[in-house]
């Protein structure tokens, strides 16, 4: 009877490339040095991952003072930890739209839920007004997923250089659009009603970098003759637009 081996996993045949490629290598008398490189990196591709949590539930809590900075939250102890740590109400109540942009941003991320502590995950409600937009902006750390539910949204993102590719769609009640982490996108309420959206972002604090508010609102300025250059426009375009309040909807 033949045998028949099991299919390799893609980390295992991840490891086997690089293994033979070392052999290859060493065979041909190349240093050690690389070699150990050569295995790193196999080791990196097997492992790489994001952290996952090491206990049920962990509860942000204030910093403590002359504490050691850590990479999300404190933890409350578990045998402190009550239903309202994982508990936020008032997402079905409108934001005030009235303002430059015709948008509000409502999130509810560790901020607002600290059982939400090194979980992942985080979630924003987002209403327009007719012709509201939620400007071109990136979220750092996190993927969106968001669905309309009430009106007509003109959504899109656009890709990394260089190609700079433009993603777009129109969503009506119900219709759901991905914007992938750190790229540049944007929803605007193309409807002669109000709309409202819901979205779900893969971290616990996503961050939300606002094209226009981080180039031409930052704090300093940047020099207006390097923005000149960079966005081939007449200074005085720049600093006109430096001088503009650049709104923050969330």
């Amino acid at each position: 009877m033949q045998n028949f081996s099991p299919p390799l996993t893609s980390t295992e045949r991840i490891v086997k490339i690089v293994r033979d490629k070392t052999l290859a290598i060493m065979k041909k008398g190349v240093s050690f040095l690389v070699t150990v490189a050569l295995m790193a990196l196999a080791s990196s591709f097997a492992s790489a991952s994001d952290p996952s949590p090491l206990q049920d539930t962990c509860v942000a809590i204030a910093e403590p003072k002359n504490a050691v900075f850590v990479n999300g939250k404190f933890c409350k102890n578990p045998n402190l930890t009550k239903a309202e740590d994982f508990f936020y109400s008032g997402l079905d109540k409108p934001g005030n739209t009235s303002n430059p942009v015709g948008s509000a941003v409502t999130p509810v991320n560790v901020a607002q839920i600290p059982g939400l502590n090194t979980l992942g995950i985080s979630a924003v409600r987002i209403d327009y007004e007719p012709y509201g937009q939620n400007p071109p902006h990136t979220h750092p750390r996190a993927t969106e997923i968001l669905t309309v539910l009430e009106g007509t949204l003109l959504v899109g993102f656009v890709t990394s250089n260089p190609e700079n590719r433009l993603f777009t769609k129109v969503l009506n009640k119900g219709d759901v659009f991905v914007f992938p982490i750190g790229l540049i996108h944007f929803q605007f309420n193309i409807g002669h009603t109000n709309a409202v959206a819901i979205a779900g972002l893969s971290s616990q604090n996503p961050g939300v970098i606002t094209i226009a508010n981080a180039v031409f609102g930052s704090d300093p300025a940047i020099d207006p003759d390097f923005l000149a250059r960079a966005f081939q426009l007449e200074k005085n375009v720049v600093k006109y637009l430096q001088s503009r309040f650049w709104y923050a909807n969330n």
